[in-house]
Formats: structure tokens, C-alpha cells, sequence
């Protein structure tokens, strides 16, 4: 996990983690903070394993670490955090040594984790999208009522 490591102490990611922290300071709602981050990753890393994919550890994670890493852009611009954060993604990942295929994997499930046209699929970009959705606990959240989730996407009970 040495480059996932790599991008956690990245100055870069760090600076970014940080203006979402200060973006969501007093949000009620879902965060984008470490443990979502966290959260997605473990997930995808339990698909990955019970689908039987064969999907590299670091990958899964990389793809977790980053998916949300736009978040400050779209709150202060407005653009998508899916789009938004694509070329810091790039860069981090670049940096901390991930080859052109496994960027070019990373990169493709950071932009469709939100397009649920790919929530089926067997790969990197459907794990991320269902974790991504999966690690939310709606049930233990004092904010859901007033969440604008719909009540099929939210998670009202565990499943993992």
C-alpha cells in the first residue's frame, strides 16, 4: 500500500482535504472527510474480493481516496466534483507512481462514481459507484429526515 500511502501525505491531497473540511464545516448532512473516504474504499475492497474480480488492493483504494477529491471545486465554482477533480486525481496519481493503465482505470471510476448507468458493472468504475452509495448510514443519521435522498436510495438498514 506504499503508494496509496503516498497519496495521503501528498501536500496536494492534503490541501484539498482541507478545503472540503472547511467547505463542510457546518454541514448536517453526509461529509466528504476521511471516513467516507475510508468507507468506500473497504467496501469496494469487499466487492472486489466477493465478486471475485481480481482488482489490485491499491487501485481499489487510490480510486476510494480520490473519488471525492473535487468536492471544494464544485462547491466554490459549481463544477461537478467528479469532473472537477479529475486533473488533481491525475497529478496525485502521477506522482505517487501509479502507471498510465491504472491511472487511466482510477481516473474513469473517479468521473462515472456517480453515473448510475455503471452501478452493474463488474469493474472498478461499478464498485466505486456502490460503495460510494453503500457507505452512507442513513439509519444512525439525525439529518435524515431533512436529507433530500429518496427513500429507496437511502441506507435505512446494514448491509455490510
Amino acid at each position: 500500500m506504499d503508494r496509496v500511502n503516498r497519496i495521503l501525505v501528498h501536500p496536494l491531497y492534503q490541501s484539498c482535504l482541507a478545503g472540503i473540511a472547511e467547505w463542510e464545516k457546518d454541514r448536517i448532512f453526509c461529509g466528504h472527510d476521511m471516513g467516507h473516504l475510508l468507507d468506500v474504499a473497504r467496501l469496494a475492497w469487499i466487492f472486489n474480493l466477493e465478486q471475485g474480480l481480481g482488482l489490485e488492493r491499491e487501485r481499489v483504494y487510490a480510486a476510494a481516496l480520490l473519488h471525492d477529491i473535487g468536492r471544494h471545486i464544485q462547491y466554490e465554482k459549481g463544477i461537478p466534483h467528479q469532473i472537477a477533480g479529475l486533473p488533481i486525481a491525475e497529478e496525485i496519481l502521477s506522482a505517487c507512481g501509479f502507471s498510465d493503465d491504472a491511472r487511466a482505470d482510477i481516473l474513469h471510476a473517479i468521473e462515472n462514481h456517480r453515473n448510475g448507468q455503471i452501478k452493474a458493472c463488474r469493474d472498478l468504475s461499478g464498485i466505486l459507484y456502490r460503495a460510494d452509495k453503500m457507505s452512507r448510514s442513513c439509519f444512525g443519521c439525525a439529518a435524515e429526515p431533512e436529507c433530500n435522498w429518496s427513500m429507496e436510495k437511502k441506507n435505512l438498514k446494514i448491509q455490510y
